[in-house]
């Protein structure tokens, strides 16, 4: 059996916390790293939906065990795609969103998205939200500011 060696200190910490040491320096094999488990792209896809709250998340089609939701969000914010912002302390409760670096994730889900429609039998989705429109952050058409 192969001896197992500590990652550089470069290395993104999802993958020092989960896959040490990393199977190569291949971008698709650093990115399935990251990303390439059953569940973390359908939590990506749904933030990027507009949820927000760990219910939300939960109520999935898809159905995800709640521990299992728990366990891919807190490996997304280990490695910087997601953070969490507390909106209650009493009992505390999170809202999660996409970092700048989930959101580059965009074109990426585009592409699988339309993959997946026309060689993996997917419907169609409904347009995705823009993260400005999602935020409440557009244009306000009443003349007055934020």
């Amino acid at each position: 059996m192969p001896m197992r060696t500590k990652p550089p200190a470069s290395t993104p910490s999802l993958v020092r916390a989960t896959l040490t040491p990393r199977r190569s320096r291949c971008p698709v094999a650093c990115a399935l790293d990251l990303l390439g488990d059953r569940w973390t792209l359908l939590v990506v896809r749904d933030l990027m939906r507009g949820k927000r709250r760990f219910a939300q998340l939960q109520d999935s089609p898809e159905t995800i065990a709640t521990n299992m939701l728990a366990d891919r969000l807190r490996r997304l914010a280990a490695a910087g795609i997601v953070r969490s912002e507390r909106y209650s302390d009493h009992p505390r409760r999170v809202e999660y969103m996409l970092t700048p670096k989930g959101e580059d994730l965009r074109p990426v889900m585009r592409a699988m998205v339309e993959w997946g429609v026309k060689h993996a039998g997917g419907r169609t989705p409904s347009p995705l939200p823009t993260p400005r429109a999602r935020a409440g952050r557009g244009p306000r058409t009443d003349g007055s500011s934020r």
